[in-house]
């Protein structure tokens, strides 16, 4: 890729966002952040819910397993399509739409006179979030400066983390309360009002945006991938409930023959110049893969986690739903504070300060099993809290830095892409870290009770945290960030660039930062100066610096991530 860097002229007065960003963005934060909230909310409240839903519709396990999973399923299968389409027409307006399909979805939800049609809402609610999502992010890309992406997704991280967490508690707290009567119901309808007044903020504060260059949509490569990803999910979420018969090995078969597919289609497709669901350039940057990685590890050990703990505190300590959502406080916030912390440490440490995050969180989860294997079904929130706090602290480094550095490694008119291939590995890691370890979980509890089972889980949980720590080891390293180093690099002046022509730069260069991470910067015999000199005034000389205050000087440096 290309990154081009300008020297400011002698006219411009410095802004922190710069003159092309709207003065509402910080005001609209909030109303993206809702959205990411609510979405990670009910990928949880329905665990906690599941017990009660099940008694008031008289559902059968495997309704039950839909009305859990069928969100996930829609969700993960839906994300890239969505991102393509909110490049195609327009970022808010897809936001808005996908708003609107969750609200109506979680208004079926809580008035769902059965089973049936509890889980058609759920699949809709995982449709409506999939087109919204892609574009929280790439919105929070496009809209905010360069040097407020920091202060912008260390919010998203809190956001990341209490929404997660809130499904745990603020679910408990519901059904304690009961209110008027209506049992489980509040879970969903309380999205109603929320997106409702999203909707209304969002069309007044949020500006539309789409990138300069968007490609037109793959229908191909939308059924492939979607029905791929379907067909790989469906096993995973059910499998376990139905005891694995052959179906879903025949599934998890023709899945992956699809996505073999959609690989060969988008390549050929690129190869042709055409326009690709999935550009597969993208996995040409080194941040974006490494960043996917750390993602695919954290999730799915974050999300087998609070289904086994979940468990064990429910079913082996007898806790009530509200007070096992509480156990999970100190995760929750140690999660958001960190987030806030984060950014100036990785100003200041650069990819250390996520390697270190990682190993946290692995010291929590070693700590966790620990807890678990000495005091067993004794245990209580004491002596649980501060190894969940580590864990949070952990999640906390990691999640929010590693989602700023995958979306920016990546050209501007490829974020909608890269936001659903990076949304996509997150809800189909955690589907899937739940379904692997939940069945790692409930075969060793059928065989050596709860305590042994949780064991087994967190020793799973422990190696996908040990893996995600490995990854970040192959992130690019710096504190540099683009929009810091770009003005330094333009100070080079026309005389200077000249001198470059005919000697090839060695590989003891100036870094400039790619995407939150680093990238060399190298220039070569073909580097090409585009500079046009303006006419001369004041009898200066045309060409020299001082006749050309007001004229902007660019290069194009090639970068590699």
């Amino acid at each position: 890729m290309t990154l081009t860097t300008s020297r400011p002229t002698a006219t411009q007065s410095p802004s922190p966002a710069g003159p092309g960003y709207d003065p509402r963005r910080w005001k609209a934060l909030p109303v993206v952040l809702a959205a990411v909230f609510m979405s990670l909310f009910d990928v949880f409240v329905v665990n906690v819910a599941a017990p009660s839903i099940q008694h008031d519709l008289h559902a059968s396990s495997s309704i039950l397993e839909m009305i859990v999973a069928g969100y996930s399923f829609s969700y993960a299968a839906g994300l890239v399509t969505g991102a393509r389409l909110g490049d195609l027409v327009g970022r808010r307006r897809m936001f808005t739409l996908g708003l609107g399909l969750f609200a109506v979805a979680s208004l079926i939800a809580g008035i769902s006179p059965d089973g049936a049609v509890l889980v058609a809402a759920r699949l809709a609610q995982g449709f409506g979030a999939a087109a919204m999502i892609p574009q929280v992010l790439a919105l929070l890309t496009a809209n905010f400066s360069p040097e407020e992406h920091p202060r912008v997704f260390s919010f998203f991280g809190v956001t990341v983390g209490l929404g997660t967490i809130a499904g745990q508690i603020l679910g408990g707290v519901l059904l304690h309360l009961d209110i008027l009567g209506w049992g489980w119901r509040p879970i969903f309808l309380i999205n109603v009002p929320i997106g409702i007044a999203a909707i209304f903020l969002a069309r007044r504060l949020i500006p539309e945006s789409r990138p300069d260059k968007a490609d037109r949509l793959d229908p191909l490569g939308v059924v492939l991938l979607t029905s791929g990803v379907g067909a790989i999910t469906a096993p995973l979420v059910l499998g376990q409930a139905e005891h694995w018969p052959i179906w879903t090995w025949i599934s998890f078969g023709a899945g992956s023959a699809l996505i073999a597919s959609f690989v060969w289609w988008e390549s050929r497709l690129g190869a042709r110049g055409g326009h690709p669901l999935l550009p597969l350039s993208l996995f040409e940057h080194r941040a974006f893969n490494s960043g996917l990685l750390v993602n695919l590890g954290f999730f799915s050990f974050f999300g087998s986690m609070l289904l086994t703990l979940t468990l064990f505190l429910q079913e082996g300590l007898r806790y009530s739903p509200m007070r096992a959502g509480l156990t999970f406080a100190p995760l929750g916030v140690a999660f958001a504070l960190s987030s806030l912390r984060g950014r100036s440490l990785h100003a200041k440490y650069g990819r250390d300060i996520i390697s270190v995050g990682a190993a946290i969180a692995l010291i929590g989860v070693v700590g966790l099993a620990i807890v678990v294997r000495v005091s067993g079904l004794t245990a209580n929130s004491l002596e649980l809290s501060p190894v969940l706090a580590m864990i949070g602290i952990g999640n906390g480094l990691v999640i929010p830095l590693i989602v700023q550095g995958v979306l920016q490694s990546v050209p501007s008119h490829r974020t909608g892409a890269a936001s659903g291939m990076l949304t996509t590995t997150q809800q189909f890691s955690m589907t899937l870290g739940i379904a692997a370890v939940g069945t790692l979980f409930f075969a060793r509890e059928a065989s050596a009770g709860i305590v042994s089972a949780l064991q087994a889980g967190l020793y799973a949980d422990t190696a996908l945290v040990a893996f995600a720590l490995v990854m970040t080891l192959f992130l690019p390293r710096t504190a540099t960030t683009r929009s810091a180093a770009a003005p330094a690099l333009a100070e080079v002046g026309t005389e200077d660039l000249a001198m470059t022509r005919g000697r090839r730069f060695d590989r003891q260069q100036p870094k400039v930062a790619h995407a939150g991470f680093s990238s060399d910067v190298e220039m070569d015999d073909e580097l090409d100066l585009a500079l046009s000199p303006a006419p001369a005034t004041n009898g200066s000389c045309p060409g020299s610096r001082s006749s050309r205050p007001n004229v902007e000087r660019s290069r194009t440096i090639r970068t590699w991530s």
